[in-house]
């Protein structure tokens, strides 16, 4: 999955170094589906200089390009980036767009991510119910978990995560869901 963040030029320069292109960014997106690989995007929720525009035209991305698998996490700053004093983005803003993606997108593949059960303790579990559809224990290798570091505090990063896999089973069975670790393909 390759995230673009926005969909907004203006916004995407505020957020990247000069060298970096949204355009290169979407055309990268749009080979990869046209060669007929599985293809995800997705946005930071409540990135900084994000304005409501920015988030109903990623929307409207996201709409047109039909990805199979669409990220939708909050921002949380990293002490290593310049966006490090920023706000972060809210649980709340997060569950309404995965909602509004579920309605938009019905059979992508919409995770509840790590992100969100950062920033709430039931986040992940908020996140499948407002139409989230996948959840992932972290399960790179705990040397190598540092260097993936994407923002501060992240849950599930310890020697925990492999053996998280059923922490996530009781969690999605509290709210009458049940994990299937069956390969998650995107189906038409």
């Amino acid at each position: 999955m390759l995230r673009h963040e926005t969909s907004n030029p203006q916004h995407y320069r505020k957020l990247h170094p000069e060298e970096m292109s949204l355009t290169h960014r979407k055309k990268c997106l749009e080979q990869l589906k046209e060669i007929g690989y599985q293809v995800g995007c997705g946005i930071m929720v409540g990135s900084p200089f994000q304005t409501v525009d920015n988030l109903v035209e990623d929307l409207l991305y996201i709409k047109e390009f039909q990805p199979h698998m669409v990220g939708i996490g909050p921002f949380i700053p990293h002490h290593e980036t310049p966006f490090a004093a920023e706000k972060g983005g809210t649980a709340e803003q997060t569950l309404f767009l995965l909602g509004l993606s579920r309605l938009m997108l019905p059979k992508v593949l919409l995770p509840a991510t790590t992100a969100l059960g950062t920033i709430n303790p039931r986040g992940r579990e908020l996140g499948i119910l407002a139409g989230a559809n996948v959840v992932m224990p972290n399960l790179s290798p705990v040397s190598v978990r540092k260097d993936y570091e994407l923002y501060d505090n992240k849950i599930c990063t310890g020697d925990e995560a492999a053996e998280c896999r059923q922490c996530l089973d009781l969690r999605m069975k509290s709210i009458d869901y049940e994990i299937v670790v069956e390969r998650g393909d995107f189906i038409k």
